[in-house]
């Protein structure tokens, strides 16, 4: 490829190729400036403006009443340009898309927001932006990051160059089989020696353990899983108890369950603290701030229960 004619065609301007195919489509530079909204004499200083980049007339203008007609570079050259006009106005369309709200969204989660807040979040987002691309990813690391996503949920605050919004504070409950405790509070000592069924020693299960064997209570841990549901099985199977964020509770459907009980602790134990995180300094999409506003709105509507029997 000549390197001048390449430098010659990257001057090419998309407003005088869009006059082209107007004129093209027309057959006369004066229909050509009535359907752009442009005087007839802009038209022309557009195609003499694109004839002097290209080196070489793009129309053939035999005067009078006969319609205008390419020459054999202009074919050439509206045939490639037609192509850029349609790769100018997806872009057009896309921008106004994203500016609009209809992008596209990454969330990272983990199992209690997936179950109660996140539901609320995407229906909230597709009913006001039907075209956006919402993923969603789930895992609870040891040191959650950022990485690519727009948003992050994770119950503490996470490391790095972040910022993050506060969403609710999350308290520990014990769910138990009916009678396995008298009905209302349940002191934390009456746990030690107890059966009792866990999450993993991740997020901030270590915490809540050790809060309670700081009360003198040493349950007696006989299974660990990371799955709610499958907690909540074997404790109405009779193999232990748990001890339980409200929110996971709630995601669970605990409460109209009548072979489970709810107890509050006393002592109560640490409160569980749920953040939405975002990079620090990364400007967010339409799309992405109103996430985080529906967030915090579902999250204050999910208020816990100032106690639980």
């Amino acid at each position: 490829m000549d390197v001048a004619t390449l430098e010659r065609v990257s001057n090419v301007e998309l407003r005088h190729l869009a006059a082209m195919a107007a004129i093209a489509e027309e057959g006369s530079f004066g229909r050509a400036a009535t359907r752009l909204g442009y005087t007839q004499s802009t038209v022309s200083q557009q195609i003499a403006a694109l004839e002097r980049t290209l080196g070489g007339p793009v129309f053939d203008r035999p005067g009078g009443p006969k319609p205008v007609r390419l020459t054999p570079l202009g074919s050439v050259v509206l045939d490639h340009g037609r192509a850029l006009l349609a790769k100018a106005e997806a872009l057009a369309d896309a921008v106004d898309r994203f500016k609009a709200g209809d992008g596209r969204i990454d969330i990272g989660t983990f199992q209690s927001v997936s179950n109660v807040i996140l539901p609320s979040v995407v229906r909230r987002l597709r009913d006001e932006h039907p075209g956006c691309d919402i993923r969603l990813s789930e895992e609870e690391p040891e040191q959650p990051q950022i990485g690519d996503l727009d948003l992050l949920f994770y119950d503490g605050r996470i490391d790095g160059d972040v910022e993050h919004r506060k969403l609710l504070d999350d308290p520990y409950l014990l769910v138990a089989g009916a009678g396995t405790f008298p009905e209302g509070p349940v002191p934390l000592e009456r746990l030690d020696g107890a059966p009792m069924v866990a999450w993993p020693l991740i997020c901030d299960q270590p915490v809540m353990e050790q809060a309670v064997a700081r009360s003198g209570a040493r349950p007696q841990i006989v299974f660990r899983t990371a799955v709610n549901d499958t907690l909540l099985s074997m404790v109405r199977a009779g193999l232990g108890s748990a001890v339980l964020p409200w929110l996971a509770i709630r995601g669970a459907d605990v409460p109209s369950d009548d072979r489970l009980r709810i107890h509050e602790l006393r002592p109560s134990l640490p409160l569980r603290e749920i953040y939405l995180h975002w990079r620090a300094g990364r400007i967010h999409s339409p799309l992405a701030g109103r996430a985080v506003e529906i967030a915090v709105e579902v999250a204050a509507e999910l208020a816990p229960p100032p106690a639980s029997a």
